[in-house]
């Protein structure tokens, strides 16, 4: 609103949009607060009819960009395991992925709650490291999470809230192709974006 008083006294143009942009914040893990957008739509229309109240404007068009909290719930990241090692105090589940389809871990530490989906368990959780494919120490998807004890190879591990991020921020590290996109609807499947193939990233090669 600032911003838009100092345009109106220098310039002499009345905007008639403020776009505050998004960001707004998504659970990735169960307890963690979500966007709620009652309570957010109260506090930013009365900030914004106080502030153009003090600096004479009219009430613009207000625009916001929840993308993330749109889009990140819609998505699920699905692992298949690779193998699983258990020492006397620590299990760890390696994946066919990691750092290539999610670097944010690895990034700034965001951290997620993997679920066994495909078969029932009732052997009693335990706590386990889901580690990626990719042989670096910061390639951790997930830790110390509850799993079923009786996790083994082959298993699938959904990871939730994965829409926003994972396939803007995939790349080929270590040439691992990014992952398919698939969409589900009523138990129907559709693949929106296929999985990326060693043949993609060598068509760039030029050769000697």
């Amino acid at each position: 609103v600032g911003l838009m008083a100092r345009i109106r006294d220098q310039h002499g143009i009345t905007l008639p949009q403020l776009n505050i942009g998004g960001g707004h914040a998504i659970a990735y893990r169960p307890g963690e607060e979500s966007l709620n957008v009652g309570v957010l739509a109260g506090r930013v229309r009365a900030e914004l009819e106080d502030g153009c109240a003090r600096t004479g404007l009219p009430v613009p068009r207000l625009t916001l960009e929840p993308g993330r909290a749109i889009v990140g719930p819609a998505g699920v990241a699905v692992y298949r395991v690779r193998a699983v090692k258990r020492t006397a105090g620590r299990t760890f589940v390696a994946v066919d992925g990691g750092m290539s389809d999610n670097p944010r871990p690895a990034l700034y530490g965001v951290r997620y709650a993997p679920r066994l989906i495909g078969r029932p368990s009732s052997t009693p959780p335990r706590l386990a490291t889901v580690v990626g494919r990719h042989c670096e120490a910061g390639d951790i998807l997930a830790d110390e999470v509850a799993l079923p004890g009786d996790v083994r190879p082959g298993d699938l591990l959904a990871v939730p809230a994965a829409g926003a991020y994972h396939l803007s921020m995939a790349s080929g590290y270590n040439l691992v192709g990014r992952p398919p996109v698939v969409a589900v609807s009523n138990g129907i499947a559709r693949v929106l974006v296929r999985r990326e193939s060693l043949d993609d990233m060598s068509r760039r090669d030029i050769g000697l």
